[in-house]
């Protein structure tokens, strides 16, 4: 794969996630949450899960990877109990409501372009070893243009997803040590990058402290991290096995854009600036 797609990779993952969280942070979901009677683990779950099916949870959590299973054995049945199907349409419904607000200064044009851009680009991705990616490219299209971009981003991020995860099965990495390992200080600290935070991590993905600090003294023992477990940081062994993992998925993910793509990327710039301008996404502020 040429360096160009692997360059692109990249530079679309960091473009069209904070478009896709949307579903996860945006001042609608609680009364999602409220009319399918819902924690927030339970609306999480079946919201991001609903196109598999009704299944046993553990299918859940292997598509899933990096949460407690205890979680998903709650959750998931609520999901069902609730409907997925409900659930689906009740995300929709919180998305379009968000998107007609955020996006109200995006020509209908091109969102509805973009939106056929992506969709052409998802239709073509590799799926086998894919599940969670497989399960939503095999979901309804939404009519709207807005919601079928975000389908399709979904689509995408979620295939991303399940590469990242086929290197850190590769690496030896459990779901909880790729969070402990991704959660670490890095060795100089200048260097920024996305993180969600050791507590938000655990509560969101289900954790206790205990599993926490013991995925820290494994990844201690394998030279890969040093420190206590609420300020490890990871070792030069360490940032390298994350620089490696990160690469690795760049490269799978280079299969996506091995035609090009870079005008479609940079032409939903746009779109994604106006959710950042939103400041509904935590460490965004409203512009």
């Amino acid at each position: 794969m040429s360096d160009t797609a692997i360059a692109l990779a990249r530079r679309a993952y960091e473009t069209v996630e904070p478009f896709h969280v949307v579903a996860y942070f945006n001042p609608g979901i609680r009364d999602a949450q409220r009319d399918l009677g819902l924690d927030g683990h339970a609306f999480y779950v079946g919201a991001r899960a609903a196109p598999i099916g009704e299944s046993r949870p553990a299918v859940v959590t292997a598509a899933f990877y990096n949460f407690a299973p205890a979680l998903i054995d709650d959750a998931w049945p609520q999901a069902i109990d609730a409907g997925l199907a409900e659930i689906d349409e009740r995300r929709y419904v919180m998305l379009a409501e968000q998107y007609r607000e955020i996006l109200a200064g995006i020509d209908a044009g091109e969102l509805a372009a973009l939106a056929a851009g992506f969709g052409d680009l998802v239709r073509e991705l590799p799926i086998a070893g894919r599940t969670l990616a497989a399960a939503w490219a095999s979901s309804e299209i939404p009519d709207d243009p807005a919601l079928a971009l975000w389908r399709h981003i979904t689509v995408l991020r979620e295939w991303r997803g399940d590469n990242h995860l086929a290197e850190l099965v590769r690496h030896g990495l459990t779901g909880l040590e790729a969070g402990v390992l991704h959660e670490a200080d890095l060795p100089d600290p200048t260097v920024r990058r996305r993180v969600m935070g050791r507590r938000f991590f655990r509560i969101t993905r289900g954790w206790s402290e205990d599993q926490w600090n013991g995925a820290v003294a494994r990844l201690t023992e394998r030279g890969l991290v040093e420190g206590e477990p609420e300020e490890h940081r990871l070792t030069a062994d360490g940032m390298a096995t994350y620089l490696d993992i990160e690469a690795g998925t760049d490269a799978i993910s280079a299969a996506a854009f091995a035609d090009g793509s870079a005008d479609l990327i940079e032409r939903v710039r746009p779109v994604t600036k106006a959710v950042l301008d939103a400041g509904i996404i935590p460490g965004t502020k409203k512009s």
